[in-house]
């Protein structure tokens, strides 16, 4: 249940959080008629079965189990450290006065738990580790319990930061060591094949002075492993032998490791400086020596693409709440492709510069590479990588520009075409098989990279109104797109021409002898092209006024195409009478923007020219 959230405070002060109610329970356990309070960490481990949502193990010095979320609770075991007085250690190599001691209730008290794990495979089946270097096991719910107190190759009293059961071998177990507190930062990880009996290390090649926190199994993948340390994140895909630092995560202590499974998350929690989430790590179990050495570019697979419309709540990510009211930026919308290109794209500059950088580190002198190479730099085409997706009938409607450094990237596509009208954002794409295939351009030629991959987009949410039939309102956006883009490639060549025709007009003023009767064409001219305009855009002078124009084609059709994209619905009746009127009126106005433009605009120019009118924007070189 996610309304239901379990925390606590130091020296085991657990609560139940009801999110529906926002109320706040609390549920620490107590000892029984003259037992002493019980001895916890000052992050005392909270775990909920596996096998029961409503089945609570809390640690102290011993084990506790409530199966009423918190309400009651049973302790199943004695107390399972060492029992040892803290008072009776060495601090700097001598026992010290209690009198020495300064503000011992903000410690942590000493013999108690700190990690719980139960086998998701066989229920029951419980490791406990404890702050002074032991491993507990019961393989019978608490009945009975099994010490592991000396580990070949770990010092005797580290404290064990975490335990886990595997999540595919019922007999495997996990474990995190800490020394730090006696100096010893090496990292100790630990893994047991018979529950505990024997260990053996799992640290590979982590790199010295990296305390482990916490670890993590993939679900799918029994040999992924994700370690929390004290300098960032680290897996591998072999179980331990090869470890790689989880690049993008900061350098910084992570203490707690979650992976939500349903999405394939990795959230990670920092030591005082929040969470970070890693969105569907999947891509990770296909890493393999052999791919990464062998493939010059590779697409790992691609997950199922969720078509919806985004929500803005609060008109925003926090709209006017203030920087108070914190919200993390929700993953990339649409389709997101994972990338590995092995080699960087370089430029014949880049290639040079490197080279020259070694001959230099060297001592060596700078060669010159003389002028035609120079100039060949400068008319380089910069190496480019494209993705291009296809719908199932093979047809382009998008492309995408890829990083082109060695690496692993993400590219994400927000499921729509490219824009139909030749400007802006095109329509969403309907659910169904998609294509992705990847190619480089380098050097003026052009070839694919590595193989195409499919993927699927799927509708999230079925709307509550009849939604129209999705490849007829595609259809009809197609169709109004391209009639809009003819539109507006109307506008822009009446601009264009009008933008002429002032060049036309200032040149005519501005010579001697110029036949009036120019004057008064160029000028006829533009008092025509630009009541066309107004037709094709709207009335300025009014609209500049505040007063209610009547609605030009460019506006009626971007009513009919533009105000359709923001949804899936499709278009209203309303947006379909605009589109037929716009297609009524443009008809109409077409004839007189041919007759302006191609006809009587070319005429022109050609009596410029033959009145010796000197060169203007648009005209023949002379």
């Amino acid at each position: 249940d996610p309304n239901i959230i379990y925390c606590e405070s130091q020296q085991g002060y657990i609560r139940r959080y009801d999110r529906r109610t926002a109320e706040s329970v609390r549920i620490r356990p107590t000892p029984e008629k003259g037992e002493p309070d019980f001895r916890f960490n000052w992050d005392a481990p909270i775990l909920i079965s596996p096998h029961s949502h409503t089945r609570l193990y809390f640690g102290s010095n011993k084990l506790h189990r409530s199966d009423d979320r918190g309400d009651s609770w049973v302790t199943i075991s004695p107390d399972l450290s060492r029992n040892e007085d803290r008072y009776k250690k060495k601090i700097l190599n001598r026992i010290r006065s209690l009198e020495a001691t300064w503000d011992t209730y903000a410690m942590s008290q000493f013999g108690n738990i700190t990690s719980i794990s139960e086998s998701p495979l066989e229920e029951g089946l419980i490791y406990i580790g404890t702050d002074d270097g032991l491993i507990q096991v019961t393989e019978d719910g608490g009945k009975n319990w099994r010490k592991v107190e000396k580990i070949y190759g770990l010092p005797e009293y580290a404290f064990v930061n975490d335990i886990k059961a595997d999540l595919h071998d019922v007999n495997t177990v996990y474990a995190l060591f800490d020394n730090h507190k006696e100096g010893d930062f090496k990292p100790y990880a630990m893994r047991s094949s018979d529950r505990g009996k024997t260990w053996e290390p799992i640290v590979g090649d982590l790199p010295e002075r990296h305390l482990c926190w916490r670890l993590v199994q993939d679900h799918e993948m029994p040999e992924l492993l994700f370690l929390g340390t004290e300098f960032g994140i680290f897996f591998t895909v072999d179980a331990g032998e090869h470890w790689l630092k989880l690049a993008g995560a900061p350098v910084i202590p992570f203490r707690d490791l979650e992976i939500q499974q349903r999405e394939n998350d990795l959230v990670g929690a920092s030591f005082g400086r929040g969470f970070y989430v890693l969105d569907d790590y999947s891509p990770i179990r296909d890493i393999t020596p052999q791919l990464l050495q062998q493939s010059a570019f590779h697409i790992f697979p691609i997950k199922p693409a969720q078509l919806y419309i985004e929500q803005r709540q609060l008109g925003g990510r926090q709209g006017s709440q203030g920087d108070s009211f914190y919200t993390a930026a929700n993953p990339p919308f649409g389709a997101t492709f994972t990338l590995y290109l092995r080699d960087s794209l370089k430029t014949q500059k880049a290639r040079r510069k490197e080279a020259e950088a070694k001959i230099k580190d060297q001592g060596g002198d700078t060669p010159h590479p003389g002028f035609d190479q120079l100039r060949a730099e400068a008319s380089e085409e910069t190496p480019r990588i494209t993705l291009q997706i296809s719908d199932s009938s093979g047809t382009v409607i998008k492309r995408l520009a890829c990083p082109t450094s060695q690496g692993l990237h993400r590219v994400s596509w927000n499921l729509r075409h490219a824009g139909i009208s030749g400007t802006g954002t095109g329509p969403y794409v309907i659910p169904g098989t998609y294509t992705v295939q990847a190619s480089m351009r380098v050097g003026g030629e052009t070839k694919p990279l590595g193989e195409p991959a499919e993927f699927q987009v799927k509708t999230l949410l079925e709307p509550t109104l009849p939604a129209q039939e999705a490849k007829a309102v595609l259809a009809y956006q197609r169709e109004v797109g391209r009639y809009q883009k003819l539109v507006l490639g109307t506008v822009n060549k009446v601009d264009e021409v009008l933008q002429q025709l002032g060049a036309i007009q200032r040149m005519l003023k501005n010579t001697l002898d110029t036949a009036p009767e120019l004057v008064d064409e160029a000028r006829n001219l533009e008092l025509r092209l630009q009541a066309i305009h107004t037709q094709l855009t709207t009335d300025a002078i009014r609209e500049q006024h505040n007063v209610m124009a009547v609605p030009g084609i460019m506006d009626r059709i971007s009513q009919a195409y533009s105000q359709t994209l923001g949804s899936l619905h499709g278009p209203t009746q309303t947006q379909r009478q605009d589109y037929t009127l716009a297609k009524e009126l443009y008809q109409e106005l077409h004839p007189a923007i041919k007759q302006a433009v191609n006809v009587d605009f070319e005429k022109l120019k050609s009596q410029l020219d033959a009145a010796g009118v000197p060169w203007t924007t648009g005209r023949k070189l002379p």
